[in-house]
């Protein structure tokens, strides 16, 4: 996948975004005391890249993660250092609770936290190398992101899959990101209630995450979170959306095979159900498909047959497929497990889901960045100056936005200019 098919709004306007603004701060005197969102914290002076600031002075030594990962190591107390051991040598044994304690960690806004967050992946990163190492260089574990349109009975139909796929062997893990408040941050966290068998199954483990007003419902931590799951030995991830918004385009980019979940009798599906959502989707399951929806399942199970024939293949060794399955009686929930199977198969013979692996990393790494130099600008001193003036123009419609955009950018550039 290529990055001229990522999904993300205004991409390449903020990948160069991205690049003026690193070029002004890699710029800047090593003296001058800057502000680095991703720690919350001011930094002065020259820094080291184990110190994961924005500062191109210090990142353009030459040195490996390796250095920077043991840089963070010689600076871990001995709590800290009893605490990391503690975390991935329970992680690694498929303790649950060490698993779950990982993701809270990496989940954290703390500064110091998110550091240790990071010492304890890059361990479980080379400890995941390690398996896929002895797999013939394969991935250990399965990917798969389901979203749909609320009602669809995602819940339901992974808590019937996940019961399968427990009793035929597999460790399978949810990742339920659930709607939260926009006031309080807070979620219901319906998700675990609902799933009241799989929750209890050993083989399973579900982590509900408020969506806490990320884009489309996907935090910026659950492709970490994915990671610390195979880690303990889950060798199926699903991860489920809010379904509103974006959720399917991010959801997408971080997953090997992404399944649109579709409720019959919902009206004019093909038109309720946009165009880029269904060219992302590798397989389209129709749910509810029992009693009297039955007919209007076959219906619309025809209906988005005959629409994926339309659209441009994703992959040269995957088509598309439609099925009908019902999580009441369980009916076409294997054949469904079955057309997965077919799908991871036929990608990792072509060798298509590595290179999809290796897009998504690319795809994640800019998000973060992206993410953390917006902050940077918005906490440069003369944008914060200029923003309120301009922005109470821009609500009286004085100036356009655009206009606006490209003062606070000039103010930025000139001013990061004169301090040289």
């Amino acid at each position: 996948m290529s990055t001229k098919q990522i999904p993300h709004i205004c991409y390449h306007k903020m990948r160069w975004f991205s690049f003026s603004i690193l070029r002004h701060i890699s710029s800047l005197p090593s003296s001058v005391t800057r502000t680095c969102c991703f720690h919350q914290r001011v930094f002065t002076g020259p820094h080291t890249c184990s110190q994961l600031t924005l500062s191109g002075h210090s990142c353009h030594h030459r040195r490996g993660v390796s250095t920077a990962l043991r840089q963070h190591i010689q600076d871990l107390s001995g709590p800290e250092q009893r605490l990391l051991d503690k975390l991935y040598e329970g992680l690694i044994g498929g303790q649950r609770a060490s698993l779950a304690e990982s993701i809270t960690l990496v989940e954290t806004q703390h500064p110091r936290k998110k550091e240790l967050a990071q010492v304890l992946l890059q361990r479980v990163l080379a400890y995941r190398r390690e398996q896929e190492s002895r797999n013939e260089g394969k991935p250990v574990a399965f990917r798969v992101g389901l979203s749909g349109p609320p009602g669809a009975g995602k819940s339901s139909f992974i808590e019937v899959v996940g019961k399968m796929l427990t009793g035929r062997g597999h460790k399978v893990s949810v990742l339920a990101v659930d709607p939260s408040s926009c006031t309080t941050g807070g979620s219901l966290m319906g998700d675990k209630t609902r799933m009241t068998e799989l929750s209890r199954d050993m083989n399973a483990f579900i982590r509900p995450s408020p969506a806490s007003g990320t884009l489309g419902g996907v935090t910026r931590t659950t492709n970490e979170a994915i990671v610390l799951c195979e880690g303990a030995g889950y060798d199926i991830v699903l991860v489920e959306t809010v379904g509103v918004g974006q959720s399917e385009f991010a959801v997408a980019d971080m997953v090997d095979m992404f399944v649109l979940l579709i409720p019959p009798a919902g009206g004019d599906e093909l038109q309720g159900i946009k165009r880029g959502i269904i060219e992302r989707a590798d397989l389209v399951v129709v749910t509810k498909s029992d009693g009297d929806l039955v007919v209007p399942a076959r219906r619309i199970q025809t209906e988005y047959t005959s629409a994926l024939k339309l659209l441009r293949r994703q992959s040269k060794s995957w088509n598309p497929k439609v099925v009908r399955a019902s999580s009441h009686t369980s009916e076409g929930i294997p054949e469904v497990w079955a057309k997965m199977e077919s799908y991871r198969d036929a990608m990792l013979a072509s060798g298509e889901l590595q290179g999809r692996r290796r897009a998504q990393q690319k795809v994640w790494m800019w998000s973060l960045i992206q993410e953390n130099v917006l902050c940077h600008f918005q906490n440069h001193p003369s944008v914060r100056e200029t923003l309120p003036h301009l922005e109470e123009r821009v609500t009286t419609g004085a100036i356009s936005p655009g206009l606006a955009a490209d003062l606070l950018l000039k103010a930025f550039s000139s001013s990061s200019s004169s301090s040289l």
